[in-house]
């Protein structure tokens, strides 16, 4: 299979027509100035060295250099290498909380845009591993299906925010049996990341932990936030903060983690528990962990290895420009006297 890399190179084929049009004026302006000296046909007996037909040879191998050249700009590839690919790692479904909570600014900028910062270094990491995301508050949605395409969970990743679940909550239960659900029945090793302050929490977190750890998946927890807590702010329809939210007495309400429940998933799952600061995100500690678990084999693709071939077509337009460089236009007196085809 024949390729060009560089496609855009190749409009420069459409000058050829150009310059063939400039030699022809070129020709016609040099016959009309001899013409001014007397009849042509007497003027080409006087001037026998030059070479009509040599022009023409050294124009023509001017174009040929050129088209080469252009062709060796393009970058032909030929796709005659077939190499078979194996990748081993693990599979990672990172679950975010994304209520209200997580806009709580203990943690700067606040608990949500560290923690969205952290899965972005995470992802600049990730080598062979395949990761998913899923976003969670009241309720659990998938927003990235497991996959080994980065670029596309960092432009995912970018979207979230707390919009993106209507329902309120921190349903880390769901999020947690939604995510073993999200792996696929291969024995590849897998872990759960689940990112949340914890508050309000909702349900059966620690026997979804339990289940999936008795499925051979680790449940690993990231605290967002501080103990002491922080108020959670008010935003209007143009992004701008209008105060912070409050409870029916008038009171304002002040969300902390919950670091014990967020301990007792993570011992269920039998993983880690990191809190989050200013400082550090967790993130590092839990990926250390995750990268001693064993990589299994979870793709093996037969593609098609494309070879550059424009070095060859270099190779043609210099040797087009050095014959065109040994060809005078005028006759050469001494190559002249050999006959090599007198009878």
């Amino acid at each position: 299979m024949l390729r060009f890399a560089n496609t855009y190179f190749l409009y420069g084929l459409l000058l050829i027509p150009f310059f063939i049009v400039i030699f022809w004026l070129m020709l016609r302006w040099k016959r009309k100035a001899l013409n001014l000296f007397g009849e042509y046909a007497i003027i080409e007996q006087l001037i026998p060295d030059v070479s009509k037909g040599r022009l023409i040879l050294k124009f023509c191998l001017l174009m040929f250099a050129y088209v080469f050249l252009i062709i060796s700009l393009s970058n032909p590839q030929i796709g005659s290498k077939l190499e078979k690919i194996e990748r081993k790692g693990v599979d990672l479904m990172i679950a975010l909380d994304v209520s209200n909570s997580m806009l709580a600014q203990d943690i700067k900028p606040c608990r949500l845009d560290k923690a969205k910062q952290a899965i972005s270094q995470l992802l600049d990491k990730l080598g062979n591993d395949r990761i998913g995301i899923i976003v969670f508050a009241g309720k659990a949605y998938i927003q990235l299906p497991i996959t080994t395409d980065y670029a596309a969970a960092k432009l995912f990743l970018s979207t979230i925010n707390t919009d993106v679940v209507p329902t309120q909550g921190t349903a880390i239960g769901d999020a947690i049996e939604l995510a073993v659900n999200s792996f696929d029945n291969d024995k590849h090793s897998k872990a759960i990341i689940v990112i949340t302050d914890g508050e309000n929490h909702e349900g059966n977190a620690i026997d979804a932990a339990e289940a999936a750890s008795e499925l051979g998946i680790n449940i690993y927890t990231i605290g967002m936030g501080l103990p002491e807590g922080a108020p959670i702010p008010v935003y209007n329809k143009y992004n701008s903060q209008i105060g912070y939210k409050k409870d029916k007495q008038n009171n304002t309400i002040i969300t902390k983690l919950d670091e014990t429940m967020l301990q007792q998933i993570a011992s269920a799952g039998k993983g880690i528990y990191v809190r989050a600061n200013n400082i550090q995100s967790g993130l590092k500690k839990v990926f250390n962990k995750i990268n001693k678990m064993e990589k299994t084999e979870y793709e093996s693709k037969i593609f098609s290895d494309y070879e550059d071939r424009f070095q060859y077509f270099i190779g043609i337009s210099i040797i087009f420009l050095l014959i065109e460089l040994i060809i005078f236009e005028r006759k050469n007196k001494f190559l002249s006297k050999f006959k090599l085809f007198k009878s």
